[in-house]
């Protein structure tokens, strides 16, 4: 495959299933859109890749990613800007950071043009699917899976490159209740934990299960060495409003995931005049800054949630209840700066909007 020119053959779907989709009941992860990229690599090369419609997939009981969990995966956003045309959120980050994920899980590297340009091409057949309320999008999921026929322990040669596409609402529908874990662990350093890989999220499953059956809805991890120190959330980077500045765990050991929105996020703080610190927080520092008045407001950023307020934090006996979140002015600010931005409402002056 020549990626200067990227020939994508396409085959459209004879029988649309937009009129399936009520634009007033947007749910994450339910409906996808009519089409989807697909691309085949073995012999050491990316084949032609093509957009057909939106169906199953037929694979072997002994491919390998089923196996051994090699496989890996992207989250993309797009959004009408006010004329109504497609516009999608920094792709060229995600694009990046799969190939770091590809690196450390033994997978070729996408080129730039089948994850960039593939995926224009195919929002740009699907653009209907992109919803306009506020609030909402076309969530795009590129991924990865590595499909040997071969039941034995070893880097795999075949692979398949996939994007799908699924009209979006809010992730979280609320402010939401965090349990700090002490128990499991997500990552270590030298292990998966900076990767967008498939095990990452499995392996939270069962921890996850058990505090949402506690009443809360997600996990704040902490590291595997002294559960003393945070590290992310289930599907988000956290921060921390503590008087007057806004405190993130750094990127240094390798097990936190490099965050589109969270870069957004630093950038936009760091422009309005905010002190951000990215380092080690440990939780002690968040109850001594709670018994003090100076927590503030705390929220997770990701390409799925965006920017959510944490209303609460629980560790052990131990409650934090922040104060009402309509009240708080960084989270707010922040929510609609990045939504006019997103939405094509502001200037893009920082070059992370691409146009479909």
């Amino acid at each position: 495959m020549s990626v200067s020119t990227l020939d994508i053959q396409v085959s459209k779907t004879t029988r649309s299933r937009i009129n399936e989709l009520n634009p007033a009941n947007i749910q994450f992860g339910k409906q996808y859109s009519d089409h989807m990229l697909v691309a085949y690599y073995e012999d050491g090369a990316w084949k032609q890749p093509e957009i057909v419609p939106f169906d199953k997939i037929s694979l072997s009981p002994a491919t390998t990613f089923m196996h051994y969990g090699q496989a890996i995966f992207e989250g993309v956003k797009a959004y009408k800007d006010p004329n109504g045309n497609p516009i999608i959120f920094r792709p060229y980050d995600n694009w990046k950071r799969m190939n770091r994920s590809a690196e450390r899980m033994a997978m070729p590297d996408v080129p730039e043009d089948l994850f960039v340009e593939g995926m224009r091409r195919l929002i740009e057949i699907d653009k209907d699917w992109v919803p306009t309320a506020e609030g909402t999008s076309l969530y795009i999921r590129p991924f990865m899976l590595a499909i040997d026929e071969f039941v034995g322990v070893k880097p795999a040669e075949k692979f398949m490159f996939i994007i799908i596409t699924s009209p979006a609402g809010p992730y979280y529908s609320k402010p939401v209740s965090i349990y700090v874990q002490d128990e499991y662990v997500r990552a270590f350093p030298g292990g998966i934990g900076f990767t967008k890989a498939a095990g990452n999220y499995g392996m939270s499953m069962y921890p996850t299960m058990k505090i949402k059956e506690m009443g809360y809805d997600q996990i704040l991890w902490t590291d595997g060495f002294e559960h003393k120190y945070v590290q992310e959330i289930g599907t988000m980077n956290v921060f921390f409003v503590l008087g007057d500045k806004v405190v993130t765990p750094d990127l240094a050991q390798g097990t936190i995931l490099e965050g589109v929105t969270r870069d957004s996020v630093i950038t936009l703080l760091r422009e309005k005049g905010i002190t951000v610190e990215e380092r080690p927080i440990s939780i002690d520092e968040l109850k001594e800054a709670f018994k003090n008045g100076q927590f503030r407001e705390a929220f997770g950023t990701g390409t799925a949630a965006s920017v959510a307020p944490i209303s609460e934090l629980t560790f052990h006996e131990e409650h934090m209840k922040l104060p009402p979140v309509e009240d708080w002015e960084i989270v707010n600010w922040l929510k609609n700066e990045l939504s006019d931005i997103r939405y094509g409402r502001k200037e893009d002056t920082h070059g992370w909007i691409l146009k479909v």
